[in-house]
């Protein structure tokens, strides 16, 4: 008898809980084709946590975390939550939940569809042969610092260690060795002083530890330009929280949509956070037309990262990859947010229909979302 996975699933606030379903369904489905045997439990983060408990982190949820071997996030926020002055936000609980874990590399793989180059505003010619990985700092800078109001001024502390910087950096070089072997750091070393310890403890890891792997210096409004205006550059990027927050965003419109983009956060062990990049996005909440492939994604990377299980990875992969194809030339089977019509429920349907017929093996096709390992 397989030994029990246990999944703790969050679905969060608005569209959340409509993605987490289909990436559920998705997860199972592997779990009946790959004989194994996933235990999935439900608990509250954010809005819905506030509004059920006062607390947008409860402990029955940060327990229940505590007990998995991976936790699949859905998204946080929205409108009813949004007020500044508000004691409890949602975004809290995301916070706090990513300290718990331990969780400071954020892994965030950009490799644009064949069949989504055309819903991109960026001209195609930019995006053919796009493939890189951006690795944000997930537990340190100002998002984390010491924050302060007073009635005409607001303090938000950005600072970073020596041994934050090393660790996170260490991965993107070790993931560097494993893909085209090129690190991009991203700072504002010209005018901040954590920026300047950032490029400092880089600089000296790479030269001690990485001296195989080519290593360059980007300044973070540069890094916005180049992004966009030449994407095929660059390999791995790694950069600190609130720049890796924003670039990862403008990323997501090489790709066509926030809505195809999936994310791991990960520590020292194998245990992860997964979560599609994009938001809660209240305005189609309870419509069922959410874009459920960047959530299906992130399960893809939690079978690949917490669980090794590559070849389940790469079936998610494929038929992702089966479906984005088909709604090239049919809108019914392209998502909403791709200039497409088809549902949350008919996106979810074709990607398990895919999931059922046999997959090539590995070597026998290029993937559109290729492995990517970040440990020895």
């Amino acid at each position: 008898m397989p030994r029990e996975i246990r999944i703790t699933v969050l679905p969060g606030d608005g569209i959340g809980p409509e993605v987490t379903a289909a990436a559920v369904a998705v997860l199972h489905a592997v779990g009946q084709r790959f004989g194994h045997a996933f235990r999935t439990e439900e608990a509250l983060i954010g809005g819905a946590a506030i509004d059920a408990t006062g607390q947008a982190l409860p402990p029955a949820t940060a327990e229940a975390c505590d007990r998995a071997d991976a936790v699949l996030l859905g998204a946080v926020g929205g409108p009813k939550w949004s007020d500044p002055k508000a004691p409890v936000r949602p975004e809290q609980g995301l916070l706090a939940l990513r300290k718990q874990l331990n969780v400071y590399a954020n892994l965030r793989p950009v490799k644009p569809h064949a069949a989504t180059l055309k819903h991109s505003a960026i001209k195609a010619e930019v995006l053919q042969g796009v493939d890189l990985v951006v690795v944000r700092e997930l537990t340190g800078g100002s998002y984390f610092g010491r924050k302060e109001r007073h009635a005409d001024r607001a303090i938000d502390v950005c600072e970073y260690t020596v041994a934050e910087i090393e660790r996170v950096v260490r991965h993107a070089f070790r993931l560097a060795r494993t893909r085209r072997g090129k690190v991009t750091s991203v700072d504002k070393a010209n005018v901040l002083e954590t920026s300047r310890l950032w490029r400092e403890t880089v600089t000296r890891v790479h030269r001690a530890e990485f001296p195989d792997v080519v290593l360059e210096h980007q300044l973070v409004d540069s890094m916005a330009m180049h992004l966009i205006s030449r994407p095929r550059d660059y390999d791995v990027v790694v950069t600190e929280n609130l720049f890796g927050d924003i670039l990862t965003d403008e990323a997501a419109m090489l790709a066509g949509s926030m809505g195809l983009l999936p994310s791991a956060a990960l520590g020292d062990g194998p245990r992860g956070l997964y979560e599609p990049i994009h938001g809660s996005a209240p305005d189609i909440a309870g419509q069922g037309i959410a874009n459920p492939i960047a959530a299906i994604l992130s399960v893809a990377m939690l079978l690949r990262h917490s669980l090794s299980l590559h070849r389940e990875a790469e079936a998610v992969e494929s038929a992702v990859s089966t479906v984005l194809a088909a709604g090239e030339s049919d809108p019914a089977q392209r998502a909403r947010d791709l200039g497409g019509t088809a549902t949350t429920a008919a996106l979810t349907t074709a990607v398990l229909a895919a999931l059922a017929v046999e997959a090539p093996p590995a070597s026998a096709a290029e993937h559109a979302f290729p492995a990517v390992e970040l440990r020895d």
